[in-house]
Parts: C-alpha cells; sequence; structure tokens
C-alpha cells in the first residue's frame, strides 16, 4: 500500500487522538481530519486495534526523526534537555498529548502495551548514554531518575497550566533541567 498515505493517516490519527481522546479514535474521525473520502482509513486500518497500533508506531516514526546530538559536556546536555522539553511545548506538543492517550489506553489493551514498552525502554536507554557522553558519573538510578523526571514534567507541559508550570519549575526549562541535574549530580 501507499507509504504516504499510511503516514498521513497516521498523522491525521495523532491529531484525532490529541484532540478526542482513544474514545474518539474512529475510522470516520481519521478520514475527516485527513481529509481522505470516508472509508479510507478502514482500507488501510481495517479495525480499530490496527489504527491504535498504526497511531502508536507513527509516533515513534516522529520521535526517532527529532535530532537529538550527543552531547560532549554537561551544557551540551542542559541545552539538549533544554529543546526537547521546548519540542514538547512547541511542535510536539500533539504528539505527546496522543501518545499520553495511547498510554492509557495501553492499561485497558495489553498487546498496546508491548511496542510503548520498548518505546520507552528504548528512551531511558537514549537519555543514559547522552548523560554519560556528556561525561557526567551515571548510575543506572541516577539516570533513571533524571529520564523519569523528564517523562513526569510532559503532561504538566502539554497541559499548559501556568500554575502548575510555575510550582514545577517548567516555567523556566532550562533552569529546570540545570536543577535537576544538580539535584542528580550535584553543582557543575
Amino acid at each position: 500500500m501507499n507509504q504516504e498515505r499510511r503516514d498521513q493517516l497516521g498523522n491525521a490519527a495523532i491529531a484525532v487522538l490529541a484532540e478526542a481522546g482513544s474514545r474518539g479514535l474512529t475510522h470516520r474521525a481519521v478520514d475527516a481530519a485527513a481529509g481522505v473520502p470516508q472509508g479510507t482509513t478502514k482500507n488501510y486500518f481495517p479495525t480499530r486495534d490496527a489504527l491504535l497500533l498504526a497511531s502508536t508506531q507513527r509516533i515513534i516514526e516522529l520521535h526517532a526523526a527529532i535530532p537529538r546530538p550527543a552531547p560532549v559536556d554537561r551544557a551540551g546536555l542542559t541545552a539538549l534537555l533544554r529543546t526537547l522539553l521546548e519540542h514538547v511545548r512547541g511542535p510536539g506538543r500533539v504528539r505527546v498529548l496522543a501518545l499520553l492517550e495511547l498510554q492509557r489506553q495501553a492499561v485497558r489493551t495489553p498487546w498496546l502495551a508491548e511496542p510503548l514498552d520498548a518505546f520507552a525502554a528504548a528512551d531511558f536507554a537514549y537519555f543514559e548514554q547522552a548523560q554519560r557522553t556528556a561525561g557526567l558519573p551515571v548510575t543506572p538510578r541516577r539516570a533513571t531518575t533524571v529520564t523519569l523526571a523528564l517523562h513526569a514534567a510532559l503532561p504538566h507541559l502539554v497541559a499548559e497550566g501556568p500554575a502548575t508550570r510555575a510550582a514545577a519549575g517548567l516555567d523556566d526549562l532550562e533552569g529546570f533541567v540545570d536543577g535537576l541535574l544538580e539535584t542528580v549530580y550535584g553543582p557543575a
């Protein structure tokens, strides 16, 4: 089948998930969001499960396409983490909202948890390697703490609640990342 059309439908499914949640993810809603004739999505993804899986796979593909240079020092790591969090607040917001919806759905759909689990595990491995490359004294616990803090920030960044952002320090992403690394690794 046409890969360009599959990507278009996957992107539309992500938009539907972000806007309407997992309950709003229907073939008709994706057709409308993609601007394609009714029935097109069903031709590519015949079941709702196939549509959920396609959405998950497309999010993973888009996530992998985000440039992530290897940091050579702590300042580079700080810049990388800040840039990734800014991406969540900006162009990545829709994708993160959809990912959060898929994670919620995975609680009730065990097969969906598998690709999401592999995706998250790879993210933990990536952030651990980034901390090592930056020359920090990494231990598994330290690396996990940094990654969990970054993941915990995601719903607050996409919810756009100014009071919560201020309370969590997410209104100053540079300060948030500096504070996180200082808490885990000590002063620079």
